[in-house]
């Protein structure tokens, strides 16, 4: 991977300010295997990129700063955590190919305020604690009564502020102020959501993002070491230590950089399933094990801190985005899992769930929204990204050509994008106008036509 000049683009010259990501042959070779494919992306650049003003939101009562929404359409006056920082991404993109340099200012206060929303709830609070909400809403009520038996804000706040900082060539003064609201935010997972075995986990089922995921919906509070958490977090460590760096805090964000070599050894030994070559999340809902004294099994105590849990959800392919697995573990995910259509392959892209689960659904659900088995553009997305770290370009061709065609479709019968679709046929299963991380279809698109793209932090 290397970090391309503003002269390095291989088209055309992107807006003043925009850093992108080139991993090599997108489409440079072999050219779209649908022609269609090309189409579809000029379709879906034109569209979203006439819209994405729809994103800006003014400052106002509890919202300190302006900020983005997730996408044009929906959520109205919101901030929300994983939702905003992937939809930044996208309109990153946007920039690149659309923007100017008085265009790309006018994005910025929105970027940087949706971060600074967020740490500035963290500096108001009375006690230093590092509780940030999941959202942020003009009237914000109060914080639950115990903030450490709820979810907080998932952890991709130091990578949004980190992919910010990197595009802006490693400025990150505009944080200094609020740097330390970042690190008890991250202190507050560290401490509080964390495992004795090293993983981290959710409080509860509440706003994990993967709303219905069976790892954690509806099983016992504190019990869930989510693979999606753990691989977010493993990122999120990382993009703390960065962000320390480039404010010459580099003790500290030495400390945060074993944090993510330890959980990183932690998802290895513990999520990793060499019989099945797939990353799992695992159940930390044991008994206790009472030491030194007389009682049932004392003669052999349990001596395991959790048990993997092999059920197929999508975000066991997370660790390839998030650089958590050795090439070998991500050849054997990819050639058993990724490409294998009884399980997540589908014409549409990944499925949410394997369908060889018991649990495995697609039938429309809005509360809580459905990960059961259809196909979301962001896990579509995130699978990509991570095929593409590996240098698995076929399957990032595929899986590309395959998101294009899906949301094309959908723009050209329906004039806007869907939240969630069927695997089978691509048919809208909900929620007309979904925009939201789905916009990320542009950095696909770039990737594929072997042009410069954003990539996250």
């Amino acid at each position: 991977m290397r970090t391309l000049s503003l002269s390095d683009s291989p088209t055309e010259k992107p807006a003043p300010g925009i850093s992108v990501t080139d991993y090599g042959n997108g489409n440079t070779e072999t050219g779209c295997r649908e022609g269609s494919a090309n189409a579809y992306a000029n379709l879906l650049r034109t569209r979203l990129s006439s819209d994405y003003r729809g994103m800006f939101r003014p400052a106002g009562r509890s919202l300190t700063y302006p900020f983005l929404t997730p996408g044009s359409e929906q959520y109205a006056d919101v901030l929300w955590d994983w939702d905003c920082w992937l939809s930044n991404i996208a309109l990153r993109q946007i920039l690149l190919e659309t923007g100017t340099t008085e265009t790309l200012a006018e994005a910025g206060d929105y970027e940087r305020g949706s971060v600074l929303n967020f740490l500035e709830v963290g500096r108001s609070r009375p006690q230093p604690d590092g509780w940030i909400p999941v959202r942020i809403h003009r009237n914000e009520g109060e914080p639950p009564a115990d903030i450490y038996a709820q979810n907080m804000h998932k952890p991709c706040l130091a990578q949004h502020a980190a992919f910010l900082v990197r595009e802006a060539g490693g400025d990150a003064e505009w944080l200094r102020e609020h740097v330390y609201a970042l690190q008890c935010f991250i202190n507050n997972y560290r401490n509080h959501h964390r495992h004795e075995c090293g993983l981290y986990f959710w409080q509860n089922d509440d706003s994990i993002g993967v709303d219905n995921d069976p790892c954690t919906f509806g099983r016992p509070p504190r019990s869930s070491g989510s693979i999606f958490l753990n691989s977010l977090m493993y990122k999120e460590l990382l993009a703390l230590a960065y962000v320390l760096g480039q404010l010459n805090l580099q003790e500290v964000a030495e400390q945060y950089e074993r944090d993510a070599l330890e959980l990183q050894e932690a998802i290895q030994r513990f999520c990793w399933d060499e019989r099945d070559g797939f990353f799992y999340s695992v159940d930390l809902n044991l008994s206790p094990v009472h030491r030194g004294r007389w009682d049932l099994h004392s003669g052999q105590v349990r001596d395991w801190p959790c048990l993997i849990q092999r059920i197929g959800v999508w975000s066991g392919f997370l660790p390839l985005w998030a650089g958590i697995a050795t090439p070998e573990q991500a050849r054997r995910v990819v050639t058993e899992h990724y490409r294998n259509a009884s399980t997540f392959n589908s014409p549409s892209g990944v499925r949410t769930l394997s369908k060889m689960e018991q649990m495995y659904n697609v039938r429309a659900s809005g509360n809580p929204s459905s990960w059961l088995g259809p196909v979301w553009g962001i896990s579509n997305y995130l699978t990509f990204r991570g095929l593409v770290n590996y240098g698995l370009n076929e399957d990032a061709r595929d899986l590309a050509e395959k998101t294009i065609l899906l949301f094309g479709r959908d723009i050209e019968r329906f004039g806007a994008l869907h939240e969630y679709y069927q695997p089978e046929n691509g048919e809208p299963i909900l929620n007309r106008g979904f925009q939201n991380w789905n916009y990320l279809v542009l950095n696909m698109a770039a990737w594929l036509e072997g042009r410069a793209f954003i990539a996250e932090f």
